[in-house]
């Protein structure tokens, strides 16, 4: 046996020389097995798993952390700047951000290019939002730091949010109170702006719920009489032509008086007017109904702008979108992908189960069971937009299209089912998550114990009551755990929706008080094509951007609310079939 270390003191002569030669040799055979004991130990791979494994949960952080800064701050008040430039023009906006770039030489004065040139040719500039957009035909100017004369926070700005043409930045010149003009008087403007906006709200809840509840009876008595002639005949359907023209008539009066009386209440709101002076003297007149919400941004308190903050964010989850879904809430895109999601709950469960149960419970284990399995796993890896032409194809025109044929031939050409619709696109993304779920559910029966089955048939069960009373409860935690993996893909999918349904703005929801009262066929929006609209969609991507990130946000707290609820559910479930408590 060789001695490593070796505390004896070195003997004298050869023996010494030798016992000095043999050190020297076996010291790199020690390393080098210390290094083969390191690999063999998986030192490296572990290091190397950890770091990923770092490296995700790090890049999945701040993937959160900017998602969530700039969704949570979009909302907040900023004040307002007055920048007078080197050319002498004035602007006013409100800062939105900065950059570092690089101009072009050639076209700056000789005192800025040296100045430009002192820092290596590079030179900040700030994006403010100028707003104005019915007067500058833009929302947004950069300006660089070399352009600016003077800047300042004018106390008499304020910022307006409008029902249409957007932002306004700029002073209050005046205002007309039942036809009389007036100085500006912020009391009796806030007291206007509120009976205004309650006329708007009026005049919308006259137009949209009652006028359009007389064009849905009408629509409905043209088609009873359409469906009348095409089953009778002409001549046969005659007295229910006319008995519909009655009521047709009776309804076109109520219309009459609908629209008489929204055209008084819009004549009250033309003498309530505001006028709104630019930072170049420019003016415009709005009815004060227009005025969403205004304040003096240089001057507000704090208080003042946490309740302007939370107001938003209420608007934002509770009202219908607004210039071109840059401005307002999200509140049908809400409603049609929890709508969406949880149809598409319903459909997946009982196929991806059923499926599960055959191939694991009954399923001759064999070559074609085998190919199904494989099938199923690589239909997981098919891209979604193939879905969607699926569902567009197979669901909208052939299935959609025999059901308007045999049901609401009186309807088309116009096409009830047959055109995409909520029913539709839920359909579409069951066919997308079912291999989750029938994965997902066979682990799931696989992992409850053979000794469970063969005590349950020893007892004189059958195979459906063994499955049905003992199996399926055990394996529930599991199949539940493919449900949530359906959801949370399920309800962040757009590629196939684009296809088979979701649309840009879709105010009614499919939900009314006319029969059938849940409207499946309708089309709807969805909060992951909200933000592929406002973000790529829109005529001003800078004025759609702050939209993005608060979108963002709420989908993906919406999402994580949905799983929460469902995992509390699997654990509750797991609880009670492992302890006999619920």
């Amino acid at each position: 046996m060789t001695i490593i270390n070796d505390q004896r003191p070195p003997a004298s002569g050869a023996a010494g020389l030798a016992g000095v030669a043999a050190r020297d040799t076996v010291a790199p055979r020690s390393r080098r097995r210390y290094s083969a004991d390191l690999s063999a130990l998986g030192e490296p791979a572990l290091w190397g798993f950890g770091g990923a494994l770092a490296l995700g949960i790090i890049m999945i952080a701040v993937f959160l952390m900017a998602v969530l800064y700039n969704g949570a701050t979009t909302f907040w008040p900023k004040p307002i700047e007055r920048v007078e430039l080197t050319d002498g023009t004035v602007i006013a906006g409100v800062e939105r951000r900065g950059t570092i770039y690089r101009p072009d030489m050639a076209t700056l004065p000789e005192e800025v290019r040296a100045q430009v040139a002192a820092d290596d040719g590079f030179a900040y500039r700030t994006l403010y939002q100028t707003a104005n957009f019915d007067l500058y035909g833009d929302d947004f100017r950069w300006v660089a730091d070399f352009e600016v004369a003077d800047a300042a926070n004018p106390a008499d700005f304020y910022y307006f949010e409008r029902q249409t043409w957007g932002v306004f930045v700029g002073r209050i010149a005046g205002m007309t109170i039942d036809g009389q003009e007036m100085a500006y008087d912020p009391a009796v403007l806030q007291r206007e702006q509120r009976a205004a906006r309650e006329r708007f709200r009026e005049i919308r809840n006259i137009e949209r719920r009652e006028i359009g509840g007389i064009n849905h009876l009408i629509e409905r008595e043209r088609l009873n009489q359409r469906r009348a002639v095409l089953r009778q005949g002409e001549e046969a359907a005659a007295p229910v032509v006319a008995a519909s023209q009655e009521r047709i008539a009776e309804l076109q009066a109520e219309f009459q008086e609908l629209q008489a009386r929204a055209n008084e209440v819009r004549a009250v709101d033309r003498r309530y007017t505001v006028t709104l002076e630019e930072v170049g003297g420019r003016q415009i007149t709005p009815e004060i109904s227009q005025i969403v919400r205004y304040y003096p941004a240089n001057t507000i308190g704090l208080l003042d702008k946490v309740g302007i903050y939370f107001a938003r964010w209420w608007e934002f989850v509770s009202a219908e979108p607004r210039e071109a879904n840059t401005q307002g809430g999200v509140l049908p895109a809400i409603f049609g992908t929890v709508a969406m999601t949880l149809l598409m709950v319903v459909f997946v469960a009982p196929f991806g189960v059923i499926t599960a149960l055959y191939l694991r419970e009954y399923a001759r284990q064999g070559r074609v069971t085998s190919i199904v399995r494989i099938s199923v796993n690589n239909l997981a890896g098919v891209p979604s937009i193939v879905y969607g032409v699926f569902g567009l194809g197979f669901f909208a025109y052939a299935m959609g299209g025999t059901i308007d044929q045999l049901f609401y031939p009186e309807a088309l050409p116009n096409p009830t089912f047959g055109k995409g619709g909520i029913l539709w696109a839920s359909l579409t993304l069951a066919l997308l998550t079912v291999p989750v779920v029938i994965v997902a559910t066979e682990e799931a029966l696989s992992a409850v114990p053979r000794s469970m089955r063969e005590g349950s048939l020893a007892c004189g069960a059958s195979k459906w009551q063994t499955i049905r009373y003992v199996v399926l409860p055990k394996a529930l935690p599991g199949i539940m755990t493919g449900m949530i993996l359906a959801m949370a893909r399920g309800a962040g999918e757009v590629a196939p929706l684009m296809l088979v349904g979701v649309v840009k703005l879709a105010p009614a929801l499919p939900i009314d008080g006319f029969y059938p009262f849940i409207h499946l066929d309708r089309s709807f929006m969805h909060l992951g094509f909200h933000i592929f609209d406002v973000g790529f969609q829109s005529r001003n991507s800078e004025a759609g951007k702050p939209m993005v990130f608060v979108t963002t946000l709420l989908l993906l707290a919406l999402i994580v609310a949905m799983n929460a609820t469902a995992i509390i559910i699997r654990n509750r479930l797991k609880r009670k079939y492992a302890t006999g408590q619920f």
